[in-house]
């Protein structure tokens, strides 16, 4: 080759590879971890790293591979906020987790007491989460029962959470909407406690909209073997959340073995072609963006499981 063909050719290549680069650049970001589950961030946990708007926020998860959200107060949201997080989530292709259904009024109220008035307000609820949902593009509502009767014996509380249960699916089914009971660990006074008692809540309702909300934080407080329970209720659980023991924060920073759990649900669903969104409902274990840097790694580190 002649030398300043050579040069020609050389100089070719070397401006192929700048507007490969310039390109690339211009294409926009990659997510900067290729997760193999799908987490939920939620408002407020990269609020240093990213601003408080929470339209910035979105994009900060998008970024760092987190691809979908939830959002416990949503249905507090005004209407116009509701539709504008759902518009960039679409344009992120993120996917919406789950909510919790307001049911209003007195805070305390338990649909194991079998009161119409209960009853009624839980029922509201759910009618006003349909059109939420449908405005968020979600699928999944968080549900909890509220606290025991204790004037009243345990199998009779069962018998009024199914029967109100029931009714509450009838009308989310209809919508192809879910609602995810969750077992809690915050008070002892609460009726839902354990996955044992949920599953059975979920087969006596019998609806494809009641399922398990199995959090792993709560659970492992209220029962432990994480794996075997998981394992014995897998048929009813629609979602999983997330949270060390102790102290509700990010992986690595208690005692579970999370690479382990997140291994089991991985190679389970995927046996089963099935897919769960893992709320990350926990907080940081410390402050600032120095926090929010250790939070992404400890996922980077939890998820790095062997397939």
């Amino acid at each position: 080759m002649l030398r300043r063909n050579f040069v020609k050719s050389t100089l070719g290549i070397a401006g192929a590879v700048a507007a490969g680069e310039t390109f690339a650049r211009q294409a926009g970001p990659v997510a900067k971890n290729q997760f193999k589950l799908k987490y939920a961030s939620h408002f407020g946990m990269f609020q240093n790293s990213a601003g408080k708007d929470v339209i910035d926020q979105l994009k900060f998860m998008a970024d760092n591979g987190f691809m979908a959200l939830e959002d416990n107060g949503m249905m507090g949201r005004p209407v116009e906020e509701q539709e504008k997080i759902a518009k960039e989530m679409a344009r992120l292709k993120m996917e919406m987790g789950v909510f919790v259904v307001d049911k209003g009024g007195n805070g305390a109220n338990t649909l194991a007491a079998g009161k119409k008035e209960y009853i009624d307000i839980f029922l509201n609820g759910c009618k006003k989460a349909v059109e939420v949902a449908k405005r968020v593009n979600a699928k999944w509502m968080t549900v909890v029962p509220g606290d025991f009767e204790r004037n009243l014996p345990l199998g009779v509380q069962t018998g009024n959470v199914i029967d109100a249960l029931r009714r509450g699916a009838e009308i989310l089914e209809p919508h192809g909407l879910v609602m995810v009971l969750e077992p809690l660990s915050d008070s002892p006074n609460l009726f839902l406690r354990t996955s044992e008692q949920t599953y059975e809540i979920c087969r006596g309702v019998n609806s494809k909209s009641c399922k398990i909300l199995y959090d792993i934080y709560h659970m492992q407080k209220n029962e432990g073997r994480l794996i075997y329970n998981i394992d014995k209720t897998w048929s009813e659980i629609d979602y999983f959340q997330i949270g060390d023991e102790p102290g509700r924060k990010e992986p690595t920073t208690g005692e579970i073995n999370f690479k382990n759990v997140f291994k089991y649900i991985y190679d389970r669903s995927k046996k089963e072609n099935k897919s769960f969104i893992m709320g990350m409902e926990h907080g940081n274990s410390q402050a600032g963006k120095e926090g929010e840097e250790a939070l992404i790694k400890a996922y980077q580190e939890s998820d790095a499981f062997k397939i």
